[in-house]
């Protein structure tokens, strides 16, 4: 089950990534809940049905269900909030920095676990999404609170690892 799973569905070609599954999630410094709650909300920003269902049930014999919740929340969150920043930023205009978003976030401020670990996730999925802003702003946002470089790389390692597996797997059912 979980990680497993993905492992056998992933191609030959995508070694590295079957590979890099294991030693990233599975023996990641960061603690486990950080861990598997990065993977979880990148596993829902990725959108491969099977990499979100592996993902999500191995995720749950580690995370609470607050912290299950709060990673799901932290990929809705931010799958809203990647496009509106990304966005005014690519404008390029700096007078959209001045209009406030008018958009509800209170789960930033609420996520049901600790605000810095949410934080790790959403710097994640915003990796993911490709959001410069967000990533600047939730790196500042964790150094600020006392997440060493170190922890955030971890993140980092981890969504580039889920997301390719994604990738692949969404290729090979399209070719298949």
């Amino acid at each position: 089950m979980g990680l497993d799973v993905i492992k056998a569905a992933l191609p030959e070609y995508a070694k590295d990534i079957k590979l890099n599954l294991g030693s990233t999630v599975g023996t990641s410094t960061l603690s486990p809940a950080q861990a598997w709650g990065t993977a979880l909300a990148c596993a829902v920003a990725a959108r491969n049905p099977i990499v979100l269902r592996e993902i999500a049930e191995e995720a749950a014999g580690t995370l609470e269900p607050e912290a299950v919740e709060a990673a799901k929340g932290a990929a809705a969150v931010m799958a809203m909030n990647n496009v509106y920043y990304r966005a005014k930023h690519l404008i390029g205009d700096e007078s959209y920095a001045t209009i406030p978003a008018r958009l509800r976030m209170q789960i930033i401020a609420r996520p049901g676990v600790d605000k810095g670990d949410f934080e790790l996730w959403c710097l994640a999925v915003s990796a993911i999404t490709g959001c410069g802003v967000c990533l600047e702003s939730h790196e500042k946002t964790l150094r600020g609170a006392g997440y060493t470089r170190e922890q955030v790389h971890e993140a980092l390692r981890i969504a580039a690892v889920v997301h390719a597996a994604a990738v692949t797997l969404d290729a090979e059912t399209a070719l298949a």
